[in-house]
């Protein structure tokens, strides 16, 4: 084989890895455009490697790539970024090869948005044995290969892990599509009639809403509100129509519903771009957790991806 049809064959042999390394790198970073650079970076150190001494190739370039987010999850620059309480992750839509295996609960979980803010409180090492070990089912021995560790140690940052992430579980139940459907356009409805009284019996005791207020920078505090009442009235003051936003707007905004990163939502489209989603965290026929995202940064993938798809008719179309 000549070197260049032997180059082609390497190139696509990462190419086959390229959805998985992704989904991995977007798990660990919580970011598409970081997740997409971490594999390009991975494909450069691919290309640089002497590959006949690679036997394993899918082993070599997982190491690569979790090593790679690693190092981007401990710059200073990251640091700074990802200030718990400063910080979501980003919104990817359903189907996005991103987002990766979804076979079993443990993948699924892993990449919603809940996880993936959550794991911002771990270290960056309890991060990759956590993802290797419950979205890509990795034993320990392999994961202590892949980050230079025993074993035992390995099995110490997954318990911890485990510890941190299990609070994600009791704000998160699996919930069936049509009830999901079902709660949110009935939180819709009345947040865009003005009922409270509806909003706050859809809550749980102990909802929570977190909105990053469309903050073009990632450093700035996100927007807290604790009590079924405070986000009612927040829901019924951003959602109900009035003349202003139907001026600021246009008639081109619309509402409609979607699944982001496994969970239902609302998203804002505006012609093909999609200026906007809420997320809801759905437990016992209840919501436990509003997400809004709005800045762009955060957007970019996910308006991508809906001008690919074909969208059912708006919940919204005269806001």
């Amino acid at each position: 084989m000549d070197s260049s049809a032997f180059d082609r064959f390497d190139t696509s042999r990462f190419e086959a890895s390229r959805n998985r390394l992704a989904s991995l790198a977007y798990r660990m970073l919580g970011s598409a455009a970081d997740a997409e650079d971490a594999v390009q970076d991975a494909f450069l150190h691919w290309q640089a490697a002497d590959r006949q001494l690679i036997k394993v190739p899918e082993a070599w370039l997982t190491k690569v790539t979790t090593n790679l987010c690693l190092d981007r999850l401990r710059s200073a620059q990251a640091r700074r970024e990802r200030t718990v309480g400063a910080w979501l992750p980003e919104p990817l839509l359903d189907g996005d090869p991103m987002l990766g295996p979804a076979d079993t609960f443990e993948q699924r979980e892993s990449v919603s948005l809940a996880v993936l803010t959550l794991m911002e409180r771990l270290s960056p090492l309890e991060r990759a044995v956590y993802l290797l070990r419950e979205a890509f089912s990795y034993g320990h021995a392999e994961i202590a290969e892949i980050l230079d560790l025993t074993e035992s140690a390995s099995q110490q940052h997954l318990h911890r892990a485990r510890q941190h992430i299990s609070a994600a579980r009791r704000r998160r139940g699996d919930v069936d599509p049509a009830s999901a459907r079902s709660i949110v356009e009935e939180f819709l409805a009345a947040a865009t009639s003005g009922r409270t009284e509806k909003l706050v019996a859809l809550l749980t005791d102990d909802a929570i809403a977190i909105s990053d207020s469309n903050a073009a920078g990632l450093a700035r505090t996100l927007l807290r509100y604790d009590t079924p009442e405070r986000i009612a009235a927040v829901a019924r003051a951003g959602l109900k129509p009035t003349s202003a936003k139907r001026r600021l707007a246009g008639s081109a905004l619309a509402l409609h519903y979607a699944l982001v990163n496994g969970a239902p939502a609302i998203l804002f489209v505006l012609g093909e771009q999609v200026v906007g989603t809420m997320t809801f965290d759905v437990v016992d026929g209840k919501i436990a957790t509003v997400r809004g995202i709005a800045a762009p940064t955060r957007l970019t993938r996910l308006t991508e991806s809906w001008r690919q798809h074909e969208p059912e008719t708006p919940l919204v179309t005269q806001w």
